[in-house]
């Protein structure tokens, strides 16, 4: 059995599921969800990109919520997902649009937009004169693989069908709960889902900052560790496989809870 009690800050769904993953491997878990998913209206022009879908010769769908909620849009407009080179950055993404019946290229060493960039898939669809490529995400976010794909000559437009919120709650949650359930790191899976913690934490950041912070990427390592975060491991990725390889091959803190 780990010594670990890792505290998981994903949207609701996602943290349960990650939970159960983290229990069959002997590692305890509490769930305290930092990522609301909060649709949005589309206006009339992300209704034509939904249309025109078969325009693009690359379809990137940046997450879960996005490949389902596209889903839904597809399935309320009354419209067949087109065949098309479709694209994720992970393989629980890509499962969500394989369910559909879509075939989905995806990173088999990685699971972030640096892995999905050095795709050989992905270089084919673009390398036609004039290629159009379609992210799919939240409101926001990173711009690296639009920057990328700009700079290989194609041209690249959002379809954002989300925002992801900070739910509410009650000031000194944070703390209450390591200190209850004597929890001894923290779980983030994005730089927003940092964002909120140290937001949600308030006043109590400095002496959380001094946990273990398991982060999914050099990016958000680089992040919190410009946050103060001072013991960050950096999973390489944001999938269960990828924390626990990170857990086992680290030293949980001899004493558990944020130090006083």
């Amino acid at each position: 059995m780990s010594t670990w009690r890792l505290l998981l800050t994903r949207p609701e769904e996602d943290c349960a599921v990650l939970a159960q993953q983290l229990a069959r491997a002997g590692v305890a878990s509490s769930c305290l969800p930092l990522l609301a998913i909060e649709p949005v209206a589309l206006a009339d022009g992300p209704l034509r990109q939904l249309a025109g879908l078969a325009q693009y010769q690359a379809i990137i769908v940046v997450s879960k919520p996005a490949a389902r909620l596209l889903l839904e849009q597809l399935q309320r407009a009354g419209r067949q997902a087109p065949v098309a080179a479709w694209f994720t950055v992970g393989q629980a993404t890509a499962a969500v649009l394989q369910g559909a019946g879509l075939r989905v290229s995806f990173p088999t060493e990685g699971d972030d937009s640096e892995a999905l960039l050095k795709l050989a898939a992905l270089h084919q669809a673009i390398s036609v004169p004039q290629a159009r490529v379609l992210i799919v995400r939240g409101v926001g976010g990173r711009e690296l693989l639009a920057e990328r794909l700009a700079e290989q000559g194609a041209s690249v437009d959002y379809l954002e069908l989300y925002r992801r919120c900070l739910p509410e709650y009650p000031a000194g949650t944070l703390m209450r709960r390591i200190e209850a359930e004597r929890l001894n790191g923290l779980v983030v899976s994005s730089g927003q889902g940092l964002e909120h913690l140290q937001q949600l934490a308030a006043t109590d950041w400095p002496q959380l900052a001094s946990l273990p912070l398991f982060v999914p990427s050099p990016r958000v390592a680089e992040q919190a560790r410009a946050a103060g975060a001072l013991k960050v491991v950096d999973c390489h990725g944001a999938s269960a496989t990828a924390l626990l390889a990170a857990v086992q091959r680290s030293v949980a803190p001899a004493s558990q809870g944020a130090s006083n």
